[in-house]
């Protein structure tokens, strides 16, 4: 069986190796993460919203896969206990007016509105406790029962990196990739990687390669392949977040857990904002494609008036009616964030082999070898990432697909 070489150990990258541990020898999957502390990105800082039904066409069988596998993973691992596994109440919020509907499910993406766009049609949903009403307003249920769900990502991710480590996975951390080198048949035969705390050098020897890298996998592509021209169609979406504690909700069984939905201002903010099992509640819908892409997860700096707007819209939804905006109210944050989605121009992610001459390298032909690439799922990391860690592993192994990912191919830029 083939070494196996996964470039970025976030939620992606570790799907990927607990799946491929499922049918090769574990000690055989290698996780490699340059980043000085895992999980400091998107899969850390992620809502971790699922839905099973919220897609486009292209990625509507992967996402059910996926949300039926999460549902799998929390049953036969007390996922509930553990990582905060959840069904979910997803509602809109509106203050005056039902939302709006999108031609595609990837508008809101696009134009900065609501992901609420995606959800399939209206349903009876119950009013979350800790919500402040205004007069007028609308909760407006968005989902069908049992069709969302919800996880705290950083848990979900300790779990599955751990789980691989327990089977025998190796893992090379902090270590940045150097180079590759082929066999005397000219295909790919080893990566050198490099720990970046001691700077020993070392080749792993490897037929396959899985690029899992989020935001950063153009850029890991690039050290592997320094002189191909083409590009992967990868790009960055920034996302601020916040994480706070409320009085008016303490996360308990008997309350449920909400999603809840709404657009807030004139300029199209749209909050997300996630009340979890034990209390904490998560609040994000800041995005921006103009934050430059630091060069590894974690070297961020904040925008204090991008954190400042979404304490304002903490309080203003979780303070008592009426409340003053500049009042805490009791609502305390917990946690500030700032995370990078890997986007595609099309909205999809790119589950795909690459092909040999975008390479400018052979690679052994069918379930023998192959660079593969999974990354641009945008803000639907956590919901399609363990249907995405399957898939790709069946690829990669030469085994029949669990999904249909025809319409998620790659083409380079």
């Amino acid at each position: 069986m083939s070494n196996t070489v996964i470039l970025g150990v976030g939620i992606i990258g570790v799907s990927a190796a607990y799946y491929l541990s499922d049918h090769q020898p574990p000690f055989s999957i290698h996780l490699v993460e340059p980043a000085l502390e895992l999980f400091s990105s998107a899969s850390g800082y992620a809502g971790g919203f699922l839905a099973k039904d919220w897609f486009t066409s292209a990625a509507a069988d992967l996402g059910a896969l996926s949300y039926e596998l999460h549902r799998k993973l929390a049953a036969d691992h007390a996922g509930r206990e553990t990582w905060g596994y959840t069904a979910t109440t997803s509602v809109n919020y509106a203050t005056a007016s039902p939302r709006a509907r999108g031609a595609r499910g990837d508008d809101w993406l696009r134009t900065g509105t609501s992901r609420a766009e995606m959800a399939p049609g209206s349903s009876p949903g119950s009013v979350p406790p800790w919500l402040s009403r205004t007069e007028g307003d609308c909760v407006e249920g968005i989902s069908p029962e049992g069709m969302t769900a919800q996880v705290d990502p950083l848990r979900l991710c300790r779990f599955l990196l751990n789980e691989c480590l327990r089977r025998g996975v190796r893992l090379h951390h902090p270590a940045e990739v150097l180079s590759t080198s082929v066999d005397f048949r000219g295909e790919l035969a080893s990566v050198r990687i490099a720990d970046t705390k001691t700077g020993t050098k070392t080749d792993l020897p490897c037929t396959r390669i899985v690029i899992a890298a989020g935001a950063w996998s153009g850029q890991a592509f690039k050290e592997l392949f320094p002189h191909v021209k083409g590009r992967l169609p990868i790009g960055s979406l920034a996302g601020h977040s916040i994480i706070v504690r409320s009085p008016r909700w303490r996360g308990g069984n008997e309350e449920g857990c909400h999603a809840v939905y709404t657009t807030y201002d004139a300029e199209g903010f749209s909050p997300e904002v996630y009340a979890r099992l034990g209390g904490e509640i998560y609040i994000a819908g800041l995005n921006s494609t103009d934050i430059p892409l630091p060069p590894l997860p974690g070297q961020v700096t904040l925008l204090p008036e991008a954190i400042a707007k979404l304490r304002t819209t903490a309080r203003k939804l979780l303070g008592p009616s009426g409340s003053n905006a500049d009042s805490d109210d009791g609502v305390e944050v917990v946690r500030e964030g700032l995370c990078f989605r890997p986007v595609t121009p099309r909205g999809m992610p790119i589950i795909s082999r690459i092909p040999d001459e975008d390479l400018g390298m052979a690679t052994r032909s069918g379930a023998e070898g192959g660079v593969f690439l999974c990354s641009g799922h945008g803000p639907w990391g956590i919901s399609l990432s363990l249907g995405t860690g399957l898939v790709v592993s069946e690829m990669a192994q030469g085994r029949d697909l669990s999904a249909d990912i025809s319409g998620l191919g790659l083409q380079m830029k």
